[in-house]
């Protein structure tokens, strides 16, 4: 007997940035690793403000790059803790803070075809040409299943508001 059904996934693999796309995925990959038996592995993914090759020309070049690496394990720290509260997750949990884009961090990580990768879909709408370079980038490389989560309706909702008021609309608060 093939198929799903007999496929024991062993990490569920999240990428997580803190946006409102990463924190949906971030539930969605919880409750897949729930259902599963799997393990959660949130990734937050960071380079050096500029790239490496700046990073690099910088006098200090040391210090920055320790400084960005504990910064980035700070927000990673603090997303998990505002998602899952005392409570965690309900299941085995490995946060892990990897420097490189985002997309090839990533799929570096989920490197087992057992393994599920989960990401967000990026943005509808007018940036929809620029948004979702790390899903494609998953999707096309990655060697096990990634599932691509669009963004929470509350999202285009937010970004709704947020052009009414950038361009000094009125906004219909009847259905408030």
């Amino acid at each position: 007997m093939s198929g799903y059904g007999t496929l024991a996934v062993a990490r569920v693999v999240v990428g997580v940035s803190g946006s409102l796309g990463s924190v949906t995925a971030l539930r969605r990959a919880t409750a897949l690793a729930r259902r599963l038996g799997a393990e959660l592995w949130p990734v937050l993914a960071w380079e050096p403000p500029g790239g490496d090759s700046a990073a690099r020309r910088s006098p200090a070049a040391g210090l920055p790059v320790e400084e960005w690496q504990r910064l980035a394990k700070q927000r990673l720290a603090s997303v998990l803790e505002e998602i899952f509260d005392a409570e965690g997750p309900g299941v085995p949990m490995h946060p892990l803070v990897v420097r490189g884009a985002p997309g090839r961090a990533l799929v570096a990580t989920a490197d087992r075809e057992n393994d599920v990768l989960v990401v967000g879909a990026g943005r509808r709408g007018l940036r929809r040409a620029f948004s979702g370079r790390v899903s494609r980038h998953c999707l096309a490389h990655a060697v096990c299943p990634v599932l691509a989560v669009p963004p929470s309706p509350l999202q285009s909702e937010l970004l709704s508001v947020h052009r009414r008021n950038t361009w000094h609309l009125r906004i219909d608060t009847r259905d408030l």
